[in-house]
């Protein structure tokens, strides 16, 4: 049973990391805001990003995505995996 927990949280944060990409991907390209795929990628993005930004942001240099990715990958997966080995 954890085993399945533990690839289905895998499968989440690989998902979230994803976004993060190309969300940072289409901030280069400005596509239009309007967009509902754009909105769907921003809705689900900002609420991870938005708190990062008031620390990881350098002058016009936005680095939330990196320490967004950054910490979903060193931060809460192993914390994910350490908690479910737990009650499992």
């Amino acid at each position: 049973m954890h085993n399945v927990l533990i690839v289905a949280g895998n499968y989440l944060f690989n998902i979230i990391t994803g976004l993060i990409v190309i969300n940072a991907l289409l901030s280069w390209i400005r596509p239009n805001p309007d967009n509902p795929i754009v909105k769907v990628i921003n809705g689900l993005t900002e609420p991870i990003l938005a708190p990062l930004r008031r620390f990881t942001t350098f002058g016009a240099l936005d680095c939330s995505g990196i320490a967004a990715i950054i910490l979903i990958e060193f931060v809460l997966y192993p914390l994910y995996t350490f908690i479910i080995n737990l009650i499992f």
